[in-house]
């Protein structure tokens, strides 16, 4: 199913958002959970399986406030630059630089975020902002 995302009040149907299709139904003799914190996801063992698409959008409340959005984005760096260093990537000033931007070019811009308004030009903010800190924090990780 698609997840439609509400943001401070206002569903969001581009920036990179939606339609953010989950696998919600599933036998769970058929998989596991796996993915990297904090993006899990259910994943099949036969990569083959036959899965189907129901219409439809699964309603997810985000955030109420953009302050909690970025004690996420916080939260969500500290997972994902600790996960990437654990898995031996590593991170260096070029990609603290040009990754945010590329993020929000990509999100605001080829992912329609304009679309969204004033809420979208945050939502692709933030994630640009969250994409800097998780580099920035794999680089400190590295020089300890």
């Amino acid at each position: 199913m698609n997840r439609l995302a509400n943001y401070c009040g206002k569903w969001i149907h581009h920036s990179g958002w939606y339609p953010d299709t989950k696998l919600r139904l599933f036998n769970k003799h058929k998989g596991a959970w796996g993915g990297t914190n904090p993006h899990d996801m259910y994943m099949l063992h036969d990569k083959n399986e036959n899965t189907g698409f129901l219409q439809g959008n699964i309603l997810h409340y985000t955030f109420r406030t953009v302050a909690e959005h970025y004690a996420q984005a916080n939260r969500y760096s500290d997972i994902g630059a600790m996960a990437h260093f654990k898995k031996g990537k590593r991170s260096n000033w070029i990609m603290v630089v040009f990754s945010p931007i590329i993020r929000f070019v990509r999100d605001y811009i080829f992912n329609l975020g304009f679309m969204d308004g004033a809420e979208g030009f945050t939502i692709c903010k933030i994630s640009a902002y969250t994409s800097y800190l998780k580099y920035k924090k794999m680089l400190a990780l590295q020089n300890k």
